[in-house]
């Protein structure tokens, strides 16, 4: 599970980010998978990438490990993330969100992974979102990012029934439960995560809060950021969007300007 302050005026870098001995275990706690896999796909054929709350950066350092030669920019407001991901000097490493930082230049294609549009609470919130990654294009550029699937409510499986644990270098195993936060009335959902190891006196908890845009509303948002919808998958497959997808995976391209 995976989420990112993007840009909001009133909101925190989770502790899931902020904190460092976390943050140098999200790697191990998300590796890599079919999403990366599929955002990869997209940042190696475009010569720039801005990578909207890339957190460690792993998809900007696999691009390079894989022989992307052209711009790779970071965008993050958790300076712990990025400590992890400047371990890489030949990618540009950003401290903050889309409302505050001004980056040079146009980018090919922007993406926002790990579900980080979700962190994006309000309809100012995601308008002004979409409004900066279009103003970061060149004109025949792509903004490509995922959200869950509210139909299939994923949220319910968020209990500490469903934990992770992982095993690191040094030999401790990290346990992360979550525990939503109920009722859930609307389209947010808050929730916790509680991270226990070995190696620490007391777990670290933190809170976060998402939000579950549906398809319809999602359009309006972005038709009034001046973006059109090129594509929408419901899977990292790229299989058509359905009431029972998992995913909803867009892909979307600055709209005509018309007289």
């Amino acid at each position: 599970m995976t989420s990112e302050v993007v840009s909001s005026a009133s909101s925190e870098v989770d502790r899931a980010y902020s904190d460092h001995s976390l943050a140098e275990l999200y790697d191990l706690l998300n590796p890599w998978g079919p999403s990366d896999e599929f955002y990869l796909g997209l940042t190696m054929s475009a010569a720039s990438v801005l990578d909207v709350g890339c957190g460690t950066g792993a998809l900007l350092r696999r691009a390079r490990e894989s022989g992307h030669h052209g711009r790779l920019c970071g965008l993050d407001p958790a300076a712990a993330m990025l400590d992890v991901g400047r371990a890489r000097a030949d990618i540009e490493w950003v401290q903050g969100d889309l409302a505050s930082c001004s980056l040079p230049g146009r980018f090919d294609l922007v993406v926002m992974t790990g579900h980080a549009f979700q962190v994006l609470l309000t309809d100012d919130d995601i308008e002004a979102a979409l409004a900066a990654m279009r103003s970061c294009l060149v004109p025949e550029g792509r903004v490509v990012f995922e959200i869950r699937n509210p139909l299939t409510r994923p949220w319910e499986s968020w209990t500490p029934a469903h934990a992770v644990e992982a095993v690191t270098a040094s030999g401790s195993t990290v346990r992360v439960e979550h525990q939503v936060a109920e009722p859930v009335e609307g389209d947010v959902v808050r929730f916790s995560e509680t991270f226990t190891s070995s190696d620490w006196g007391t777990p670290k908890v933190s809170r976060t809060s998402l939000r579950f845009c549906g398809v319809e509303r999602l359009a309006a948002l972005l038709a009034a950021a001046g973006l059109d919808v090129v594509h929408q998958f419901g899977d990292w497959n790229s299989r058509p969007l359905t009431d029972d997808s998992p995913e909803i995976i867009t892909i979307a391209a600055p709209a005509p300007i018309t007289s």
